[in-house]
């Protein structure tokens, strides 16, 4: 049985960050961890447990006293899989959940 710790849960980590240089350093740290950017101030993913409280951490020490708002926001692997997803465009293939 995979542990509480270890199983990796689907999550959106979403922000809302003034300053350039701490928004790109943000975005840096959920690249790091594997997480795609679905638009420039929001990423998703699946993370364990320890990986999403560490990288809660990583972020929290890049923001430092900068004005930021940053949500990391688990989402339940049903929920997850009922999501409906559009992506067309030249730089992502056409994608949809439902049918058209």
């Amino acid at each position: 049985m995979v542990s509480r710790s270890t199983a990796r849960i689907p999550v959106l980590v979403i922000y809302d960050i003034p300053h350039d240089g701490t928004r790109n350093k943000v975005a840096d740290c959920c690249l790091d961890y594997g997480l795609d950017r679905i638009q420039y101030s929001a990423f998703v993913g699946e993370l364990s447990r320890t990986h999403q409280e560490e990288l809660f951490l990583r972020i929290k020490r890049r923001v430092g006293k900068r004005a930021a708002k940053v949500h990391i926001v688990v989402i339940s692997s049903d929920d997850w899989a009922r999501r409906l997803v559009i992506e067309q465009g030249e730089a992502v293939s056409t994608r949809t959940t439902m049918d058209d």
